[in-house]
C-alpha cells in the first residue's frame, strides 16, 4: 500500500510519483479568486457628465516698442512721437485690458534723464508693465 510508511519491511521503495492533489487545490482557489475579484476591476459607475462651453483664454498683452536715440528722439513703435504724442498713446495703453507691455530701447549714449521722464510717464498714466531691452551680445570689456 502506498500508507505503510511505518512498515520497515522489504517492500519500503521511494514513491516515485508526485502527488498532484495538493496542485490541484491550489490552482482551484486562484481560479475562484480570480472569477470573484474579475468582475469587480471592470465594474465602473455610469456618471452624466454635463456640457458645458469653456471660457476663452484671456488675450495676451500687446508689446509697444519705444525707441529712444541719442540724440533723444523717440519713437513709437518705429513712428517717430514727439512727447506729447508719446503721452497721449501711453494714455490711450493704459486704457486697454490687459495692459500692453512697454520695452524701452535706449540708445547707450543716451543721457538717463530721457529714459526717466518716458518712465515717469508711463507711471502718471498706469502703465506698470516697463522692461528695457538690451543687446544679449558681450559687452565690451573695460
Amino acid at each position: 500500500m502506498a500508507f505503510d510508511g511505518l512498515n520497515s519491511g522489504a517492500r519500503a521503495q521511494d514513491m516515485a510519483e508526485i502527488n498532484m492533489i495538493p496542485l490541484i487545490d491550489v490552482m482551484l482557489v486562484l481560479l475562484v479568486i480570480f472569477i470573484i475579484t474579475a468582475p469587480l476591476l471592470t465594474h465602473a459607475v455610469k456618471v452624466e457628465l454635463p456640457q458645458a462651453s469653456s471660457t476663452p483664454n484671456p488675450p495676451q498683452p500687446s508689446t509697444i516698442n519705444l525707441s529712444i536715440q541719442a540724440n533723444g528722439s523717440v519713437f513709437w513703435n518705429a513712428e517717430a512721437v514727439d512727447a506729447a504724442a508719446w503721452q497721449a498713446h501711453m494714455g490711450a495703453a493704459a486704457q486697454q485690458i490687459p495692459q500692453p507691455e512697454i520695452h524701452i530701447r535706449a540708445d547707450g549714449d543716451l543721457a538717463y534723464k530721457h529714459v526717466v521722464r518716458i518712465m515717469s510717464d508711463a507711471a502718471k498714466v498706469g502703465l506698470t508693465r516697463i522692461g528695457f531691452v538690451t543687446d544679449p551680445r558681450a559687452a565690451d570689456p573695460q
